[in-house]
């Protein structure tokens, strides 16, 4: 979904279940990752109770788990629980990407 200056952010899904430890863990770092990010990506918790149907499309057996959506594909993955380094490792190229856009369009 584009932005306001039409261009459009990856979007990373933060697939959950209120019964997994791991991934009431890694909420925080989700949360300071979104903060840290908005300028680039958007983050969205999905609880896996609420939303089976878009785990299964998705292909998401366990929780926690991450998924990067890019131009409304699938492009990246983490699943269990992760570190802030190896979720930064998983985004570097998309938001680079993200970053070439913005440089694009403001020209």
């Amino acid at each position: 979904m584009p932005d306001s200056n039409g261009s459009s952010k990856p979007l990373l899904l933060f697939f959950t279940a209120s019964h997994s430890g791991p991934a009431r863990r890694m909420e925080s770092l989700l949360a300071h990752l979104a903060r840290k990010e908005r300028a680039r990506l958007r983050v969205s918790l999905v609880d896996v109770e609420s939303s089976p149907e878009l785990a299964e499309a998705l292909g998401v057996t366990g929780v926690p788990a991450l998924v990067l959506v890019d131009d409304r594909k699938p492009v990246a993955r983490l699943e269990g629980r992760a570190s802030a380094p190896q979720i930064e490792r998983m985004l570097a190229p998309y938001l680079a990407e993200a970053d070439a856009e913005q440089v694009v369009a403001q020209r």
